[in-house]
Formats: structure tokens, sequence, C-alpha cells
């Protein structure tokens, strides 16, 4: 399901194919967030033009709403929203524990009331599988308790030992309701998710179980949740060292292009983040030459592009004067604006983190890239 095709001598940074049932993934590639079905306020013809390849849902949100029933009766996820690339689900662990109004944990499962109405759910491995099986996508995640930053050590320890039988249940359920035929790239392709929070031991304990187990990749989660930048790769880097070389690696919820870049010389494969899309819509900018806010007063006269260097529409088409005004005015033309380029400008920086890979180049490109787009940042606040 996953193949390395080229790696980097200077560093761990690798490319490679992932096969899905709807379409083969180079990576490294970045997700773009579709939590609800939609990346916010972007087309799925605006995400084929930037060279989006999958996405993210999430199976909490779906699940709430609109329900199954009704995906179901379109013919999954993909036809509901009308999606013909893959897609990637989140189990909801990481909503059931933050966005629940009420919450209680078993050894089960866990009883939540959703954030919307207040109706009373109880969410089991078995169940968050049975969901995903529903919604059709082409890489589940198993369920998981993702424990916030700082935690305790004795509660990593509980929190650990339930996600791995968690991970266990979720694994023995998706083989019993899967036909036994060989695995194939049109079939679904279910994700450990290694936690244990900062506590190296705890992470090599949780990687080792769930190779033991086996799945068809794997993710670092609980980072990226608070914690110091160094101790963020730190954690990152030690617990993607564990993980199998011939399965693909996922670092969920990172997504600054510097974090990135630092996350794939450490040989991790796949990322997600909200911050491209919910950043443009306070009118954030990704360029070349590092982060803008395109609301300053300092654009109000500018007649350049978001970024001389880029070639998607927003940058083809329009000033940033007029998107700093088209913010000013509430237009909401002016968010989706910001949002394209900023998933465009994400796309194209992970397409040059694989070409440069593939050329031998990839630290020289990293490093670049970081002092450039750092020296720009600095700059900025003085």
């Amino acid at each position: 399901m996953f193949k390395v095709t080229h790696k980097d001598k200077a560093s761990k940074a690798r490319c490679g194919i992932l096969m899905t049932a709807h379409g083969e993934v180079e990576t490294p590639v970045f997700m773009p967030v579709g939590t609800q079905g939609s990346v916010k306020s972007l087309s799925n013809s605006e995400l084929h033009d930037c060279g989006v390849r999958i996405i993210l849902g999430n199976a909490y949100h779906l699940y709430l709403r609109p329900g199954l029933e009704i995906i179901k009766k379109a013919g999954g996820l993909h036809k509901f929203m009308g999606w013909d690339r893959a897609i990637l689900t989140d189990s909801g662990g990481y909503q059931v524990f933050s966005l629940a109004k009420l919450r209680k944990l078993t050894p089960e499962g866990a009883e939540f009331s959703s954030h919307i109405d207040g109706s009373k759910h109880f969410l089991t491995p078995e169940k968050a599988i049975e969901i995903q099986q529903a919604l059709g996508s082409d890489i589940m995640m198993t369920f998981d308790e993702c424990v916030h930053y700082p935690a305790a050590r004795d509660y990593v320890e509980q929190s650990l030992e339930l996600t791995t039988k968690w991970a266990r249940r979720s694994k023995d359920y998706f083989l019993r309701t899967t036909n036994h035929e060989p695995r194939t790239t049109q079939g679904q392709l279910l994700f450990g998710i290694v936690q244990g929070s900062t506590y190296l031991d705890l992470r090599k304990m949780a990687a080792e179980e769930l190779v033991g187990i086996g799945f068809d990749g794997y993710a670092i989660g609980g980072v990226s949740v608070g914690e110091p930048n160094d101790l963020l790769h730190e954690v990152s880097s030690y617990t993607a060292g564990l993980l199998p070389d011939d399965k693909a690696k996922y670092f969920m919820g990172l997504g600054t292009p510097t974090d990135m870049l630092e996350a794939i010389s450490n040989g991790i494969d796949m990322f997600d983040c909200v911050v491209p899309t919910r950043n443009g819509r306070n009118g954030q900018a990704f360029t070349w030459g590092g982060e803008l806010q395109l609301r300053n007063a300092e654009y109000k006269e500018d007649a350049r592009p978001i970024d001389e260097k880029c070639g998607c529409y927003a940058c083809r088409t329009h000033t940033r004067s007029y998107i700093r005004h088209l913010f000013n005015t509430e237009e909401l033309l002016g968010l989706r604006l910001v949002s394209l380029h900023n998933i465009f400008f994400y796309a194209k920086l992970i397409q040059f983190c694989r070409d440069a890979i593939r050329e031998g180049r990839f630290i020289s490109f990293k490093d670049g890239f970081v002092s450039g787009y750092s020296s720009a940042k600095k700059r900025r606040k003085s």
C-alpha cells in the first residue's frame, strides 16, 4: 500500500507513493482539512487546480451532522461531497475529548454530549470504524484518546493502556468486517495512532505495541498540542524513528511551513492542519518571503500580488490593496482568495520538497527556505 521511491542521503527525508482506492498519492503530502466534508470556502475544482490529491474529513462531525444515513444514501462521502480523490478521516477521538460538552471515559469507549445540540452518544473503537466504513474514506484512523499538554505521567500511562486496547479492538473489528480477499488498493486502509505525550519511553512502548498489532500506516498523535517547538520536534523525530520504514508516517495536526520541513527531514510523510485556511480567513498569507497580514495599513495602496513568485488564481488576478479592501469591507471574496493562495502555496512547497529529495538536495532546499522565511518574519516583527 506504500512504497518508498527516493531517500535523501543527508537526512531521513524520503519520497513515496501511497496507493488508495481513489488514486496514488505522492508523499510527502499536505492534506487540507475538510472537517465537515468541505475545505472551508474552497470548491473541489479549486483544490484540483492547486494539485491537492487527498483531503481530511472528520468522523465525529460527519456522524453528528448530516448523519450517516444521509451520506450512505448519497453513496458515501466521496459522492456526497463530489470529491473524486482520496480522503483520510480522523476517528473523532480528539473531538470527543476537546469539543464534547460532557464526556465520560470507560474501558468500552467514550460517552459524550454533542457540542451541537447536547444529544448523548457513545463512541467505541468498533463504532468509530463502523462510521468510517460507512463514510467510505480511503484511510481510516483508530479511536484514541489525545492527551493534552502538559499531562502527568501516571495519567498518560493509564490513557496509553486504554488507547492501545482500543487500537487492537479497532483492528479486530476492521478484520471481522472486511472481506478476506487479498488486500488491494480497492480497500480502505487503517492507520494506528502512537500516543504517549512527551514521555519518550511511553512513546517507544506505544509504537512497539502498535507495530505488533500491525497497521497499514502509523500516525504520531498527541503532539502539536501546546508543547514548546523544540520538544515537539524531539518527540516526533524520536517516534518516527520507531516506526517501520515501509509504512507511511503521518504527523497529525502539524502545519506551519518550517515545522513541516523539519518533520520531513525526520522521515515523516503526511501532514494535516487547519492553519492555511483558518489563518487565510483572518487575512494571513503564507509566501516565499514569509508571512503577510493583509489587513495591515501598509498594503492599502500596494499594487503587487500577494506573492510575486506565486502562480495561484489570487496572485494572477488581484492585488494586495484590493484584497485588503475586501477584508475591510467584510466581503467574503477576501477570505476565499487568501485561503486559496495558502493552499496553493502549501501544495507547491511540498511539491518542491519532493523534487529536492529526488534530486538529492533536500537539506540545502530546507535550509535556504527556513533561513529566508525566518529572516523575513523577524524583519516584519521589528
